[in-house]
């Protein structure tokens, strides 16, 4: 493609020279595809991954159309009040400050008004902008709902609405919500509708709000799949923590995150992962808005290296040198372990997947395989992982070697009875963190069904009197990257300092809008 690459698809001089500005110089495959059709007018059902660079390739047209609309109406380029001219829907908090972030850099000097509304954070803030009046809405449908049935919002002008990541709305329950938002909508209106997948539900809800839509399929998942350096490790449940701490080592480590299945798991992890002296934060949908948001900038800033996140983050959060990323649990469904692993080698860039297996997991695995059509690198890892008497765990079904292969039912069996709890456990720690939470009785955006409340709403760090920080080890902002436990050996196993990368941030694509 040449400098002009994005006028040749038809837009504005204005846009085009916002995208260089912002470093971009050649469109990529959805935005090719998609531009000169949202800039027709023309529905669209996009089949695209994250990371392929779809806001820009919804955002840019939508913008564009809108400043034509109005200049054909010869009116102010103002909304009316609670009245938005077009609305896209997200299905996580993240996803939607994400996609409005990335609409603020990409509206350049259009003079647009944004508004993201979203749960877990104040309302009031979001209704006083509403009765100024907003250009695009970008929104959770949770939240979203709940501001229409006060009455602060109206969606019967709205001409323009965008579904983002409509198969992840599916998975967190949202489809009914959608379509009574859909249903206070014009039917004449544009609807651009984006999935990674298609399952039976959303190719009917398309059919259902789209008319003739211009179908756009790109970027497959299994391909993209294959460019990451994929790697498994069959060690007993009680291993894991050892063998991630020691993955965590690894020198060409930049960023790392790490998923588990549940709330718990993932506030687990992130604790002993700073008690052991690795900087990490955690991210799950029983954390308030604002800890979210603290815990991914301070990801993205460098002031933390590790990201212990459930599935919430798999979708959506596009953040620049994750090199690495740890399934210390596998998930449920296959697709999603896509998904977890698409957070790293992001813009062509390179990225390593590790899977921590154990004995439960080795079906999960198989059908992983299946469906990437993929045979996974099984590692054994070059150090002495904790054993039963040691530790004093329960016991595993096999060693790592014979996991390798699998343990057939009866391990599966022995590995769910020891994760059962007894009745009631947790519910007494639970309560801190309902009182901590300041959703101001807000409506919050579901987790997965397999994630259990959790009780640690503070960010996790390091408060062990043992704790001697290493000296010299600190961050351009002062604070300290590592932190390790005396007594830890001095030789390779110890956290090694990592230089901060040179740069970071959300919606960032190499080269790309």
């Amino acid at each position: 493609m040449t400098d002009n690459a994005f006028a040749a698809l038809g837009l504005h001089h204005t846009y085009c020279d916002t995208v260089a500005e912002l470093g971009f110089t050649e469109p990529s495959d959805i935005q090719q595809a998609a531009i000169p059709e949202v800039l027709a007018h023309k529905d669209l059902l996009g089949i695209a991954q994250t990371g392929t660079g779809k806001t820009a390739a919804f955002g840019l047209p939508l913008l564009q159309n809108l400043v034509q609309e109005a200049a054909e109406r010869k009116g102010e380029m103002r909304a009316k009040p609670r009245h938005p001219r077009a609305l896209i829907l997200a299905p996580t908090r993240e996803l939607a400050l994400q996609i409005h972030s990335e609409l603020e850099r990409l509206g350049g000097q259009s003079n647009m008004n944004y508004l993201c509304v979203i749960g877990g954070v104040n309302q009031n803030p979001q209704v006083k902008k509403l009765r100024g009046g907003v250009d695009i809405l970008v929104a959770a449908p949770g939240r979203l709902l709940d501001l229409m049935n006060q009455g602060h919002v109206s969606l019967s002008e709205t001409e323009f609405l965008v579904l983002d990541e409509c198969d992840r709305l599916l998975d967190m329950g949202f489809i009914p919500d959608v379509r009574r938002i859909i249903k206070a909508m014009p039917t004449e209106r544009q609807t651009l509708l984006f999935s990674a997948t298609m399952p039976g539900e959303i190719a009917k809800l398309s059919k259902e709000i789209l008319r003739d839509p211009v179908r756009i399929d790109v970027t497959p998942e299994e391909v993209t799949v294959a460019k990451i350096e994929q790697k498994v490790v069959h060690v007993a449940t009680h291993q894991k923590r050892a063998a991630l701490e020691h993955l965590l080592r690894d020198s060409s480590l930049v960023r790392a995150i790490v998923f588990t299945r549940t709330k718990h798991g993932a506030n687990k992890v992130a604790r002993q992962l700073n008690a052991s002296g690795f900087v990490a934060e955690v991210i799950h949908g029983n954390k308030s808005q604002a800890a979210r948001q603290r815990a991914l900038e301070n990801f993205k800033s460098g002031d933390a290296w590790v990201l212990v996140a459930t599935d919430i983050a798999a979708r959506g959060i596009d953040i620049r040198e994750v090199s690495h990323v740890f399934n210390y649990e596998l998930p449920h469904e296959p697709e999603s372990y896509v998904h977890r692993i698409g957070r790293t080698a992001r813009a062509g860039a390179g990225g390593v997947a590790w899977a921590l297996v154990d004995a439960a997991e080795v079906s999960r695995l198989k059908a992983i395989q299946r469906l990437t059509k993929l045979t996974l690198e099984t590692v054994t890892l070059d150090i002495e992982l904790p054993d039963i008497a040691k530790t004093g765990s329960a016991p595993a079904a096999q060693g790592a070697q014979k996991q390798s292969r699998g343990n057939g039912e009866d391990g599966a069996k022995r590995q769910r009875s020891r994760r059962r709890k007894p009745a009631g456990e947790g519910r007494e720690s639970a309560k801190p963190a309902r009182k901590r939470a300041k959703n101001h009785g807000n409506r919050a955006d579901p987790e997965p069904k397999d994630s259990k409340p959790e009780v640690d709403g503070n960010r996790p760090g390091v408060s062990n009197a043992n704790v001697d920080p290493y000296a010299g080890q600190r961050n351009a902002n002062g604070k300290r990257r590592y932190q390790t436990p005396k007594g830890i050996d001095g030789g390779s196993n110890r956290p090694r300092r990592r230089r901060r990368p040179a740069s970071s941030g959300a919606g960032a694509n190499g080269n790309r809008a």
